[in-house]
């Protein structure tokens, strides 16, 4: 009966997803229409200048990203189902979902962009790139505040993950950074590329990440302290 009703829980939740998941069978029927027309090397890696260097199969190509997109949906479809703190996921439920709904969204930008740019149009792959990142930080900024306390998705630092407390503020405090951090990115990818715009990119990524980390410590050791 448990085995029935988590299958059911699954399939639920992955109709409830039906946006996400044409997204990610519009990539796979995709891959398939444009395979026989990609050359034998398709372009993998670009460096800062938005210059080719390196290179994929024409399979991986293909196929790639929409395999890593829907095993990386599959993959937060069954987190919520293994995580100790499983509960908390129904109090953040929307929030998840368009969460995986723009982690998808991010799939398709790059594979279309790897595949123009394989058919030999001339895209500005890096600045793409930033721009996307920047609206998927938006994305989750926007709605970081709400995750509840969990082992999987939000800042997972060893004073979050030892105060539900400290859980909360820090997220809600690190809602404000990564959306203006994913902000600043769009505009830096809209308007910069080359060097300078991975200079401030990488930066502002550091402060996203660095910012909450120190505020999860000294938030613990003030509670800790009281």
């Amino acid at each position: 009966m448990k085995d029935n009703s988590e299958r059911e829980g699954i399939i639920s939740e992955i109709k409830k997803d039906w946006p996400a998941v044409l997204l990610i069978a519009a990539l796979l029927i995709a891959g398939v229409l444009i395979y026989p027309h990609l050359p034998e090397r398709v372009p993998s890696h670009w460096n800062v200048h938005g210059q080719v260097d390196a290179y994929s199969s024409r399979f991986w190509g293909s196929f790639g990203l929409p395999l890593m997109a829907a095993g990386i949906y599959l993959l937060m479809v069954l987190v919520p189902r293994i995580d100790p703190r499983k509960d908390n996921y129904v109090r953040f439920k929307g929030a998840y979902r368009y969460i995986k709904l723009g982690l998808t969204a991010f799939m398709v930008l790059l594979h279309t962009v790897i595949v123009l740019s394989s058919l030999g149009h001339q895209i500005p792959v890096d600045r793409f790139v930033i721009t996307g990142i920047g609206f998927l930080f938006m994305l989750i900024g926007n709605f970081m505040g709400q995750f509840r306390h969990n082992y999987f998705v939000g800042i997972k630092t060893p004073w979050t993950l030892a105060s539900e407390e400290v859980w909360q503020k820090t997220h809600r405090m690190a809602s404000r950074i990564w959306f203006g951090s994913g902000l600043v990115t769009v505009l830096t990818g809209l308007f910069s590329g080359g060097t300078l715009g991975f200079i401030i990119f990488s930066s502002v990524m550091a402060v996203a990440v660095i910012i909450p980390l120190v505020y999860s410590y000294i938030i613990f050791k003030q509670i800790k302290n009281a």
